[in-house]
C-alpha cells in the first residue's frame, strides 16, 4: 500500500527522533539585552582599579576585563545570580558632573554593593571601579544619575572552569561567560556516565558538588538567565588537577 506524502514525512520524523544519537533542543534566540532604565552610579576601590573585594568569586580570573567592572545593589545582584551580567551605562546628569558627549561604558558585574544608602533595596545601583566611573563622570561628582541597559557579554575564547577543592568536595568557578553572562544552572558529567550531575551555588559564581569527579574526563552544561544552554564536552582529561582552569564552549 502506497503511503501518502504526509504519512511518509511523519514516519521519517519519528525515525529520526528515535535515534540514540538524536538530541532535540528548542533553539532559543541569542541574548539581545533589555530596555534603558534609570539608576545611579558611584565608585569604589583605588584609582588603579584595585582594592575591590569581589562577592562573585572572580578574584584572579578577570584580568581581561581591564577594570571595566561594577558592584551591584541587591536588586540586581540577586544573591549572586547577577554575577557575570553585562551593562551599558551613560551618565545622565548635568555638564558639571558628566563627561562631555555622554560616552557609554560597558561593564561586567563582579561584586556586590552591600545594603545601605544607595544600595538599599529596592534601589538599582552601580558601584563602579574608579577607572570605569571616570570614563563617564567627573571625580568630584561622587555620585551621578545614569541610564543603563543589559547587553550581551562579548568574551574572547571559551567559558572557563576553575576547579578547586579535594577528592571529596569540588568547587567550580565559572567565568568568561558570553551572551547573557549570568548563570542559573550548571551540571557536570564524567566520561562514560549517562546522567548529568547538578551543582549547587555556593556563593557568587562558585558552584559545588560532593560527587566523585577525580579521575574522570569532565563535560559541563551551563545555562544562563535567558534559558540558553552551552554544552562543553570533555573539557578536561582524566588526569585534571585541582587549582587549574579549563576552557569550554562559549555562547555566541
Amino acid at each position: 500500500m502506497a503511503l501518502s506524502l504526509k504519512a511518509l514525512l511523519t514516519l521519517v520524523v519519528v525515525v529520526v527522533l528515535l535515534q540514540p544519537w538524536s538530541h532535540v533542543y528548542a533553539r532559543r534566540p541569542r541574548f539581545v539585552g533589555g530596555p534603558w532604565k534609570n539608576a545611579h552610579a558611584t565608585f569604589y576601590g583605588a584609582g588603579d582599579g584595585t582594592g575591590r573585594t569581589g562577592a562573585c568569586g572572580y578574584s584572579g580570573t578577570n584580568q581581561d576585563l581591564k577594570f571595566q567592572t561594577t558592584a551591584l545593589s541587591n536588586a540586581l545582584f540577586i544573591n549572586g545570580q547577577g554575577c557575570g551580567s553585562c551593562y551599558e551605562l551613560k551618565c545622565d546628569g548635568d555638564v558639571s558632573s558628566c563627561k562631555a558627549g555622554q560616552p557609554s561604558i560597558f561593564v561586567t558585574a563582579t561584586d556586590q554593593c552591600p545594603p545601605g544608602g544607595w544600595c538599599n533595596p529596592p534601589l538599582e545601583h552601580f558601584d563602579l571601579a574608579e577607572p570605569a566611573f571616570l570614563q563617564i563622570a567627573e571625580y568630584k561628582a561622587g555620585i551621578v544619575p545614569v541610564q543603563y541597559r543589559r547587553v550581551p557579554c562579548q568574551r574572547q575564547g571559551g567559558i572557563r572552569f576553575t576547579i578547586e577543592g579535594n577528592p571529596n568536595f569540588n568547587l567550580v568557578t565559572v567565568w568568561n561567560v558570553g551572551g547573557a553572562g549570568d548563570i542559573t544552572n550548571i551540571q557536570v558529567k564524567g566520561d562514560n556516565e549517562v546522567s548529568w550531575i547538578p551543582l549547587r551555588r555556593n556563593w557568587g559564581q562558585k558552584w559545588e558538588t560532593d560527587a566523585t569527579l577525580v579521575g574522570k574526563a569532565l563535560s559541563f552544561r551551563v545555562t544562563t538567565s535567558d534559558g540558553r544552554s552551552s554544552v562543553s564536552r570533555h573539557v578536561t582529561t582524566q588526569n585534571w588537577q585541582f587549582g587549574q582552569s579549563y576552557e569550554g564552549k562559549n555562547f555566541r
